[in-house]
């Protein structure tokens, strides 16, 4: 099986996560596709292949080289985001792309002019949906990676590597997916995440993170007779929103900047909800904002009284810098693989977070590389095939270089 052949497969599977769910997996549908996995890593003949009843996959290619040579791991999970449905993806290949608008479906369009990234993969093969689902490169594109990585290492016993552990894991859509990863079970010196975006990209800092659940509790009236009686919720909710920076949110900040994202607003008069989850790269600024939050319920309550606004902030995961500043080696070996696969290296501050994040805090330090997928989580995401081969190359060659690494 090609590596596209695989990645086509994978994609499927409907895997998508869910917020609202407290099971692990967060849905049933995704222990259909790990179940499928796992007996695929067994008939491609890695071994110690097992999935725990949260499907937490993990297998091993046993060493063909110095025997002590650092155990490394490779990482990716298999759930898609909630944000856009992941349920009968039809993927297409647009075969040597010509620069141009690609025509999804009857109606919808990617165009370069809204999505400008296409022009980086002007003659490349680039797979994309048909414009009523997401396509799952992130991240079905890592598993396929890191699947074909080690049937390749497998068929080319002249590559000496050292023992390989390969890892997938449900819920990281909803950032739940490291919590059960069994860090001491995996065995690993450290590891990488395949889930980064497109070619060269290298990621080993990333938001502090938390969400904040605020309720807003109301007292209904008649509105004929509301006069001092009546506290709207939904009206509350409003001023809450409204006591956030307005110039602090995702689609006006960049870079390191961090911000607060409004991602649910539901309510009436006599109760409302919002959630937000709560970025920032600097942990200082991070903490600052927390308090901040929390400050503008105090007022809120002050405003209206006790109770009125109840909330709770809980963090997610921090920057991953800081567990990795130690062990750069870890990132040297990463810019030597991509050298000698002549890719160039970018390496950037992730916007978001990755299992590697929290993975690293557990122990294991793990950083993050491109898997090559391109406007995630909704319907114009896309992969060149081109660059999914050179991620493969990557971890081939990331495998060989530690197979000879000496402390």
């Amino acid at each position: 099986m090609t590596l596209i052949e695989r990645f086509l497969n994978y994609v499927k599977f409907d895997t998508q996560s869910s917020e609202e769910s407290e099971s692990v997996p967060s849905t049933s549908k995704q222990l259909v596709f790990a179940k499928y996995l796992c007996d695929e890593l067994k008939n491609e003949g890695l071994e110690d292949v097992e999935m725990d009843e949260m499907g937490y996959i993990y297998a091993t290619l046993p060493a063909n080289g110095k025997k002590d040579a650092p155990t490394i791991g490779f990482i990716s999970h298999y759930d898609t985001s909630p944000d856009c449905s992941g349920k009968d993806v039809k993927p297409r290949i647009v075969e040597h792309y010509d620069g141009g608008d690609i025509v999804l479906s009857e109606g919808i369009v990617s165009t370069p002019k809204k999505f400008p990234e296409l022009l980086e993969h002007v003659g490349e093969d680039l797979i994309v949906t048909d414009g009523t689902t997401l396509l799952g490169a992130d991240d079905k594109a890592g598993i396929a990676e890191i699947v074909q990585a080690m049937c390749y290492l497998r068929d080319h016993k002249e590559i000496e590597h050292g023992k390989i552990r390969v890892g997938f894991n449900p819920d990281e859509e909803i950032g739940m997916g490291a919590h059960h990863f069994d860090v001491e079970k995996f065995g690993c010196d450290w590891a990488y995440t395949i889930d980064g975006g497109d070619l060269g990209e290298i990621e080993y800092e990333n938001f502090n993170a938390a969400s904040a659940k605020v309720q807003i509790n109301g007292v209904s009236v008649h509105p004929g007779y509301a006069k001092d009686k009546m506290i709207n919720a939904s009206r509350l909710a409003v001023e809450f929103a409204d006591m956030l920076p307005a110039n602090e949110t995702p689609e006006t900040t960049e870079g390191y900047q961090g911000f607060y994202h409004l991602i649910h607003l539901e309510g009436g008069c006599e109760q409302a909800k919002l959630a937000y989850i709560i970025r920032d790269h600097d942990r200082k600024l991070f903490e600052d904002r927390k308090k901040f939050i929390a400050k503008c319920a105090a007022e809120m309550n002050e405003k209206y009284g006790a109770g009125t606004v109840e909330l709770v902030v809980s963090d997610q995961y921090y920057n991953m810098k800081e567990q990795i500043d130690p062990v750069m080696h870890v990132i040297d070996i990463i810019l030597k693989a991509m050298q000698d696969c002549e890719v160039s290296p970018k390496v950037q501050p992730i916007r978001g977070g990755t299992d590697g994040a929290q993975l690293s805090f557990k122990g294991l330090p793990c950083p993050n590389i491109f898997a090559g997928g391109v406007n995630f989580h909704g319907p114009y995401e896309f992969i060149s095939t081109q660059v999914m081969q050179k991620a493969q190359d990557v971890i081939v060659k990331i495998c060989e270089i530690t197979g000879k690494y000496c402390d």
